[in-house]
């Protein structure tokens, strides 16, 4: 669960994370929405899958990227029981 806040610790990780809740999206559709390097996206995503917030999965060329719904409700619900303690 460590990796899950380290990821969510940065903010263009959680502006991933806000696009792929819209739909599931190709790095290049991605990288539409921020003025990074390719490179500092990928490595972004690459830190999101480590910690399971996001399935990549190949499409032809491309690999596309969604939310792991099920993740996220896990650290939701972590956070709602921390907080009704």
């Amino acid at each position: 669960m460590d990796s899950v806040f380290k990821a969510l610790a940065d903010k263009n990780r959680r502006k991933i994370l806000g696009i792929l809740k819209e739909k599931d999206m190709a790095v290049n559709e991605i990288a539409q929405h921020f003025d990074i390097t390719l490179a500092s996206l990928s490595h972004h995503l690459d830190i999101l899958k480590r910690a399971n917030l996001v399935i990549a999965q190949r499409k032809g060329q491309f690999i596309h990227y969604s939310l792991n719904t099920s993740v996220m409700e896990e650290v939701i619900k972590i956070f709602t029981n921390y907080f009704n303690k």
